[in-house]
């Protein structure tokens, strides 16, 4: 077992390492107490060898790293990567690649939503991991031999899996259903956060086009200031919390004073001082320039029935096709199909409009019927 402290070590191992045709790499890193994932280990295995990486040696240049995550000659494979990703991105401004991902990758071969790293263990390696140490605080030192032989079973075993899952997806022709979803684990766009579109996430139960400009100017500032300290946003001020800001509107120190779960150093300091001039700034605003409520239009006759039959149809391909439902298509993407006139969804493009899109259409034209042949349910054209 090896835990790499060195930058002349690292070096060395990272040259090594360019030999490659693939790398496996897997991260450990602790967040709650901060906005931005703090990197507490780097696992890194190869063929024959695998190490961690101790990136809080304050000696360490990570650099030759680095270099090695951008060398195009060289896949990095992760286990649902994208939290992994978004660490190196914000590290490096760079985003990993050539990139696979066993979780997608089982996700197309057939294995369920969102399957875990032991699923898959099990299945390919035969083995199974020892969970006892997952709840670690990477950020403590030293690390016990118990601890990083956990973390490097992250990487180890992942070397199999990598193999078996891209020798399957070969053979059902599918590595252009897995690139389509790894060019979104890759798109730089994916871990960019606009904060003035973070107020959407917030569930309002009866919104007010006044009240969400007040939501926003108050999320995006959240964010941003969030973002500068490096604090959860939670402990700038928490979601329902900005609710009611927006709900009630204060306009002077003491009516936001009576307000509930700010503290009175928030209250009576530069941050009470900037939410009350953003509320100023969002009632200046006219009316057309504050978020509009979206209205439910009338549904088209026949839309609930129509969603009961696409959910039917998703079940059928998923089952045909041996892949998890969920990526081929959502709810959200069910529901537009079945209600919009010219639905633009992800479920009618690339090789998803292939294995469910075109039938789905089909099916909402009137082209195809869901029927049972030969004890079996099936689809039946009706052209």
């Amino acid at each position: 077992m090896t835990l790499i402290t060195k930058t002349s070590d690292l070096k060395a191992f990272c040259e090594r390492a360019a030999k490659s045709p693939y790398i496996m790499v897997d991260t450990e890193f602790v967040r709650e107490t901060t906005y931005w994932p703090q990197l507490c280990l780097i696992q890194v295995g190869l063929a024959d060898e695998a190490v961690a990486i101790d990136p809080l040696v304050k000696e360490m240049d990570l650099q030759p790293f680095f270099d090695l995550l951008q060398n195009q000659h060289v896949i990095k494979v992760f286990h649902s990567g994208r939290q992994d990703v978004e660490i190196f991105y914000h590290l490096t401004g760079q985003i990993p690649k050539p990139l696979f991902d066993t979780q997608i990758a089982g996700m197309v071969c057939g294995f369920g939503e969102s399957v875990g790293y032991d699923v898959l263990v099990q299945k390919y390696a035969k083995v199974s991991i020892d969970k006892s140490s997952r709840y670690t605080h990477w950020a403590q030192r030293p690390l016990t031999e118990k601890q990083l032989t956990y973390a490097l079973g992250d990487v180890i075993h992942l070397r199999i899996i990598y193999e078996k899952l891209y020798a399957r997806i070969l053979e059902e022709d599918r590595l252009h259903w897995l690139q389509e979803e790894v060019d979104i684990l890759t798109d730089p766009r994916t871990y960019m956060i606009d904060p003035y579109d973070v107020w959407q996430k917030i569930r309002v139960r009866t919104p007010r086009p006044r009240m969400l400009a007040i939501l926003r100017e108050i999320a995006a500032w959240r964010e941003i200031t969030a973002q500068k300290r490096n604090i959860p946003r939670g402990r700038m001020v928490r979601d329902e919390v900005m609710i009611e800001l927006a709900a009630a509107s204060p306009r002077t120190a003491s009516e936001l004073g009576r307000m509930r779960g700010l503290s009175s150093s928030f209250i009576e300091g530069k941050d009470g001082k900037i939410v009350l001039e953003l509320i100023e700034k969002a009632h200046a605003l006219p009316l057309e320039d504050c978020p509009q409520v979206k209205k439910e239009g009338a549904s088209p006759p026949g839309a609930s029935a129509l969603m009961e039959m696409l959910r039917l149809l998703l079940k059928i391909k998923a089952e045909k096709y041996h892949v998890a439902p969920k990526l081929i298509a959502t709810s959200a993407d069910l529901e537009t199909i079945a209600r919009s006139p010219d639905p633009q969804v992800p479920a009618l493009e690339g090789w998803r409009r292939e294995v469910f899109g075109n039938a789905a259409l089909a099916l909402k034209t009137g082209k195809v019927a869901i029927g049972i042949k030969n004890h079996k349910i099936t689809l039946i054209p009706l052209e």
